[in-house]
């Protein structure tokens, strides 16, 4: 299936409010199920919402999704017909879906998973009937929220964040703990939890004081019915200086506390580790010598997200204070790919199963995770944004793109862009590429105009007669941050790569 150049408006698709139960699909006197559709295109699945709209005829309706959409009473509605319309030119020639034959299981160690995504060890996966719901919603599993022995002393209010568009945010702090039920009452709930789903995967995440704790906990877990087992050296907000973080930042713990947990169990285990080091590898290096299986990584970056200039305190501000929390969402996923590429091509970890996290919110998120080492998925902050549905289009749009692609199993994609990433002794630096400006799409804003001036390197010039911006290639580099900053995604790359002048 060839990839289609779509047109619909992504911007006005992002003014949509994700209702939990959406009248708009109510109104459609087509029954078409508007809702189900916009939030396949706000997450970037535009070939399942595709799909629904087949029968779907949106030429001489008068929108009455639009005028029931919930925006309306402050704000424009949703250009829903138009987004439709666009989106139905857009497929006119689009072949049936089959995506029965496409394989995306993959597995942890030999446990198998129908699919790559699971809920990362969170308050997304901490009760009974939140794993329930989410296994029914199609999720792989499940790393329960991490089980310890000693209590837990909340704060309130415990997350704050940094917006995007519309109501979202890119950015998302939390000072968390671990699990406040006791591992008896845990335990209860994996007995349930694997009679009930005998196919879902459930990681035990653990923590312990000692490593008698590490020992005891793991086997408890096994015992209860998890698959794997995680050991959280990564946590950023505990009370204790002694756990968490820190045992993340030395090699000496880890490598300790890995044995003492493969002492306790059969199964596979995992490390999870901290990004809030220099490198990731000489700890997943002691992992690996304490016995671990796999690295599952990344856990939160510490971070402060804001300061009310009202109140003058750092958020989320509890009764005048705050603390440093671990970051999280969309924005640290580069973070995290750079973990992911490091651990991924390091020759002394060959073998070690990685569980790639950190940002996830799109099928494309996820595959790039995938394409440069991770076997297996896990997602908290967007399922806290979003909820458990976002596993339909993870999957419908990884589907997609692999038949697209003529790919039948995801396996095959494991790791397969982890030798793009080179060392900056190995990347060519002898020829320019030259932007591209399609005068025709084009609305003269000047954006491009404005950053080469005062970010770049003057290459751009308005044209004295049109308007329209044009490149000099006397002063071009080839940097591209005309194309970053263009809002009509009118720049493109050209073709021929030129020999730079030195």
């Amino acid at each position: 299936m060839k990839q289609i150049p779509f047109t619909y408006d992504k911007s006005e698709v992002n003014r949509c409010l994700l209702c939990n139960d959406p009248v708009c699909t109510k109104a459609c006197p087509q029954k078409a199920n508007v809702g189900k559709v916009l939030r396949s295109l706000y997450f970037d699945n535009p070939l399942s919402g595709a799909f629904l709209l087949a029968n779907v005829d949106c030429t001489y309706c008068n929108a009455p999704c639009e005028k029931a959409c919930v925006l309306s009473k402050s704000k424009p509605s949703v250009e829903v017909r138009n987004i439709f319309m666009a989106l139905k030119e857009d497929i006119k020639a689009l072949p049936e879906a089959k995506l029965d034959k496409v394989d995306i299981s993959t597995d942890i160690c030999g446990v198998k998973l129908e699919n790559p995504f699971l809920l990362s060890s969170s308050v997304v996966a901490s009760t009974y009937d939140m794993c329930k719901r989410a296994f029914e919603a199609g999720w792989a599993g499940a790393a329960f929220k991490t089980i310890c022995n000693f209590p837990q002393h909340e704060a309130s209010p415990r997350f704050s964040a940094i917006h995007s568009h519309s109501v979202s945010f890119c950015g998302f702090k939390n000072i968390e703990q671990l699990s406040d039920h006791s591992v008896m009452e845990n335990m209860e709930i994996f007995r349930r939890l694997k009679k009930e789903f005998p196919n879902k995967v459930i990681i035990a995440s653990i923590m312990g004081q000692n490593e008698q704790e590490w020992t005891s906990l793991a086997t408890e877990c096994e015992k209860a019915g998890a698959s794997v087992i995680e050991c959280n050296f990564s946590c950023p907000n505990m009370e204790s200086s002694e756990l968490g973080i820190t045992i993340g930042q030395s090699e000496e713990m880890i490598e300790k506390f890995t044995r003492a947990t493969k002492k306790g169990t059969s199964l596979p285990v995992l490390a999870k580790m901290t990004p809030n080091i220099t490198d990731m590898v000489p700890m997943a290096k002691a992992a690996k010598r304490g016995g671990a299986d796999g690295i599952a990584a990344i856990n939160t970056i510490n971070s402060i997200t804001g300061v009310d200039l009202h109140t003058l305190t750092a958020e989320p501000a509890v009764r005048g204070k705050s603390i440093i929390g671990g970051y999280s969402g969309p924005a640290v996923k580069p973070i995290a790919l750079r973990f992911i590429s490091e651990l991924a091509t390091c020759n002394e970890l060959k073998g070690m199963h990685i569980s790639g996290m950190g940002g996830i919110e799109t099928w494309e998120d996820a595959m790039e995770f995938i394409l440069l080492g991770s076997s297996s998925l896990q997602v908290t902050t967007s399922v806290m944004q979003y909820g458990y549905r976002i596993i339909d289009d993870l999957i419908e749009g990884m589907k997609h793109y692999m038949k697209g692609k003529g790919i039948a199993n995801l396996k095959s994609m494991i790791g397969a862009a982890a030798g793009s990433v080179v060392g900056h002794t190995s990347i060519e630096r002898d020829t320019i590429v030259f932007p591209i400006i399609d005068q025709d799409k084009c609305n003269k804003c000047g954006r491009c105009y404005v950053s080469c001036m005062d970010g770049g390197h003057q290459a751009i010039y308005l044209d004295s007669k049109t308007g329209l911006p044009k490149v000099d290639g006397s002063k071009c580099v080839g940097c591209h941050l005309c194309s970053l900053v263009c809002p009509m995604g009118c720049i493109e790359k050209a073709k021929k790569a030129i020999k730079a002048n030195h």
